[in-house]
């Protein structure tokens, strides 16, 4: 029998016999254009692509994640949880922390679909939404550029607010410990010199331009963070055989809620650090089961909701606007949580600064000529630090008040509002599934967002003005 009559008896098809445009999906790997006999390009997978002079693994990614949510904020959260109350506020941090997590994913998610649409490497925060209303629906195309200055521009503002939130948090912190030592000191100690020695630091170690390079630092602010963390922890549970289970308040109505819920926002969110970090990894390993983004949540929820519900079962209703300030001035022990946590911020702040600071230079470079790029970069970040310091001195201590607006106005936008409306528009063209349940969905977390920056700032503000 010939090759001919063999391969007619069997019926095996040829490329020959396609001669219309036909998709192969041969693996997860591998997705074929066919036509007319041709094959056409294999899918493009953006971290194949990526150059990166300091990429970073798995390990360095999750540190930076956890990192990024476990600062000043969370000493705030057992404050929220007085707000809420002790019921309301396990019930509720648990839930904002499944929804953070959520909304980072599809934020992930879209980037990495309209990189493999647009064959591009990686793409920031601002450049992901920039590139989904591109690749959207025509209507929605013009406003591109607006999607990608509204994204800059409250990360920019949120930032910068936050990292002037955690300067007052290093020199109160500074302060209590030196006011110890030293009774006599000066009370514009904290307002003006320490702030200003602070920023002095900080110009120089904020000129460390490379994520990869922040990691050893981000490890001497987990350690010394656990060490705060330990110690704290050691006088919250010293305190609970004194605790009146009945003196604590369940819920207490709808008027704590906004203040809980931009607390706790902005004590989790990390969501400007997200891209930054996913982009700095060479291999897909950021979502998925055990990828860093669960692993780092899971960490970052246990700790948020246990140091919440424990803060606030101790002290009740004296639990102060950061759980810190409530424990002893004339101990050693609570000394060394002063200077831990001061510490911890201090080597945090660079992290944090690394995102406006990478905004504002990727507007400016374009129009100064590439010979002063290295000038022009280490005179901008010299310039925002004292920008910082003088925003910090002019906020005084009022850090409650500030926490809520800064959580209320631009962690509500950046972490739930934007991937929310990013998500509805890149899975336009495929569905929103059965029922469109991922289109209810993100209408239900927009509702939410809007909820957090009406009600939240609403009570910020009248606090302020109180």
């Amino acid at each position: 029998m010939s090759e001919d009559s063999k391969n007619h008896n069997l019926s095996i098809p040829s490329l020959e016999t396609y001669n219309s445009k036909t998709k192969l999906v041969m693996t997860d790997n591998f997705k074929l254009d066919v036509e007319n006999g041709v094959v056409a390009e294999k899918l493009y997978r953006p971290h194949e692509h990526r150059v990166l002079n300091h990429p970073n693994n798995y390990l360095g990614a999750f540190l930076h994640l956890v990192k990024s949510s476990l600062g000043t904020g969370i000493l705030a959260v057992p404050r929220a949880f007085k707000s809420a109350g002790l019921l309301v506020g396990l019930i509720g941090n648990i839930l904002i922390g499944i929804l953070c997590t959520h909304t980072v994913y599809i934020l992930v998610a879209a980037s990495e679909k309209v990189c493999a649409r647009g064959k591009i490497p990686s793409l920031g925060f601002a450049d992901t939404a920039e590139e989904v209303f591109k690749q959207g629906p025509k209507a929605l195309r013009k406003w591109s550029g607006f999607a990608r200055g509204f994204v800059e521009f409250a990360l920019i503002s949120t930032y910068y607010l936050g990292v002037a939130v955690y300067m007052v948090f290093i020199s109160v912190s500074l302060t209590k410990l030196i006011t110890y030592c030293y009774p006599e000191v000066d009370p514009l100690l904290d307002r003006y010199i320490l702030k200003l020695v602070i920023m002095a630091l900080l110009m120089g170690l904020c000129q460390i331009r490379e994520i990869k390079h922040m990691v050893p630092f981000s490890f001497i602010a987990n350690l010394f963070l656990g060490v705060a963390f330990g110690i704290t922890g050691y006088y919250i549970f010293s305190g609970l055989k004194n605790v009146d289970p009945k003196s604590l308040k369940m819920g207490n109505g709808f008027a704590g809620i906004p203040s809980f819920f931009s607390t706790v926002l902005f004590a989790m969110e990390g969501i400007g650090t997200i891209m930054p970090v996913e982009n700095s990894m060479p291999e897909p390993k950021f979502l998925g089961t055990c990828g860093v983004l669960n692993s780092a949540m899971v960490v970052i929820v246990f700790l948020f909701t246990s140091i919440g519900f424990l803060g606030y079962y101790t002290y009740g209703e004296n639990t102060k606007v950061t759980i810190t300030t409530n424990l002893p001035d004339n101990e050693i022990p609570a000394q060394i949580v002063q200077a831990a946590i001061a510490i911890s911020v201090f080597f945090s702040f660079m992290l944090q600064f690394y995102i406006p600071t990478d905004i504002l230079w990727k507007r400016m470079k374009k129009r100064i000529p590439e010979e002063k790029h290295n000038s022009y970069q280490i005179w901008l970040r010299i310039v925002m630090v004292a920008v910082v310091t003088g925003v910090a001195i002019a906020g005084g201590e009022d850090l409650e008040s500030l926490i809520d607006l800064v959580g209320a106005i631009f962690f509500s936008s950046l972490g739930f509002l934007v991937p929310a409306i990013l998500d509805i528009i890149i899975n336009y063209e495929e569905g929103w599934g059965k029922y469109h349940w991922k289109l209810i969905k993100n209408i239900c977390i927009i509702l939410i967002a809007l909820f957090a920056l009406i009600s939240g700032s609403y009570y910020a503000i009248l606090d302020m003005i109180k």
